[in-house]
């Protein structure tokens, strides 16, 4: 999570290197590739050439990745109904009402 804090701080791609620097954890190079690899394997950064090196860039705003992280949960399950019912009727109210909201807007968006 600190590594893709800090990607989400550059002003745009930004290198390993960069990274590290900004983490000022004591993180070594490695680790810090190692760490932006598997957040690629996972679709959660993307990563573009940069000379002999790779400029990395989140994926997604805060939103998206805990949505993919969502998503990535419910895909776990053997029950997706079970799961989704679980999770809507946890909704409070407000929670409900903007899901309803959201459903209605994307249903009519698919009409076009």
């Amino acid at each position: 999570m600190q590594v893709l804090s800090a990607l989400r701080e550059a002003d745009g791609p930004a290198t390993a290197g960069w990274v590290q620097e900004r983490l000022g954890t004591g993180l070594a190079y490695t680790t810090v590739i190692t760490i932006l690899t598997r957040l690629l394997a996972k679709g959660v950064v993307t990563r573009e050439r940069a000379g002999r090196s790779f400029a990395w860039t989140p994926a997604s705003d805060e939103a998206g990745l805990a949505a993919h992280r969502m998503r990535k949960v419910l895909d776990g399950e053997a029950d997706r109904e079970a799961v989704l019912a679980s999770f809507v009727t946890g909704l409070g109210p407000d929670d409900e009402r903007l899901l309803r909201e959201l459903l209605g807007r994307a249903r009519g968006e698919g009409e076009d």
